[in-house]
């Protein structure tokens, strides 16, 4: 942990709504003037789309179970951790851009699922902020949660969360219900292992709980909406936390234990607002006075 470099991380699984928290803290800092050193999860892949599509099929040719985006042998966690810790000393490091669509790939002369160049970290940011599957991963060879001064879990209940995937693979990416359900057995030895241990290093965690029926994800024929949906917002240290004023601020909002309060699904992006604003306050706070 840094007191002049900050490092903020929001972990979790893809689906899990951990982009709409991106755009939150890309809000906050906007309107209080952090100018933040971004970091996409997905830029520290190890492979390229093609190359991780050609493994899969090469293992499975053989019988054995194909890496996933969830487990260390699929990315680049030595790296991630390295960048914590240069960023965390000097305020400095490496970054690089996982080219998610064909019109980004297309503007930098690259494939879609391709990398770009690395490239140094601009100079003078205010804090490093990750957003990704591997923020708070430990393995027998990295620990990144060490070096992160707020950790942010971002989950969906796991129906929920195959919903959203099975929506996104079929409807958008034209892959067959079948070939979904064979990448999500394919990931959950990595899932088990390396991303749900996370959010019991976090320091605060949002976990979307739909209120509709999702017990059979693979024939839901919509994913829930945030409406149809609760947030659980558990921190690891209540101390400090003012619940009474939250409750006043957020509508129809309750405490199920001494260190939760659940909000509706609607006012996920208030919520943060109110709980998020005043810690990287804090943050911005700690690091003037290092600087």
């Amino acid at each position: 942990m840094s007191m002049k470099h900050p490092i903020i991380v929001v972990t979790g699984s893809s689906g899990a709504g951990t982009t709409t928290v991106k755009h939150t803290f890309e809000g906050i800092f906007w309107r209080e003037k952090v100018n933040a050193a971004i970091i996409e999860g997905d830029s520290f892949h190890r492979y390229t789309r093609e190359e991780i599509r050609r493994l899969i099929i090469e293992a499975e040719s053989q019988g054995q179970r194909g890496i996933s985006h969830f487990g260390p042998e699929a990315n680049l966690l030595e790296e991630l951790e390295q960048l914590f810790r240069t960023y965390g000393e000097s305020g400095g490091g490496q970054r690089r851009y996982y080219l998610h669509s064909a019109e980004e790939a297309a503007r930098r002369g690259l494939r879609q699922g391709d990398f770009t160049p690395w490239e140094q970290l601009p100079p003078d940011t205010d804090c490093l902020f990750y957003e990704g599957l591997h923020g708070a991963v430990i393995t027998d060879k990295v620990n990144t949660c060490r070096h992160a001064d707020l950790l942010i879990g971002v989950v969906p209940i796991t129906n929920l969360e195959w919903i959203q995937k099975i929506h996104r693979d079929t409807k958008t990416r034209g892959y067959s219900l079948e070939a979904v359900q064979e990448t999500i057995l394919r990931r959950m030895h990595d899932y088990v292992h390396y991303i749900v241990p996370q959010f019991s290093h976090t320091h605060i965690n949002f976990q979307r709980v739909p209120m509709v029926d999702t017990s059979n994800p693979f024939i839901a024929r919509d994913i829930p909406t945030a409406d149809e949906s609760m947030v659980i917002i558990r921190f690891r240290d209540p101390r400090g936390v003012d619940f009474p004023y939250l409750l006043r601020m957020i509508h129809d909002s309750f405490m199920s234990r001494a260190n939760t309060i659940v909000v509706p699904g609607g006012k996920l992006d208030l919520a943060m607002q109110l709980i998020l604003t005043p810690l990287i306050w804090k943050l911005m706070e700690r690091r003037r006075q290092w600087v």
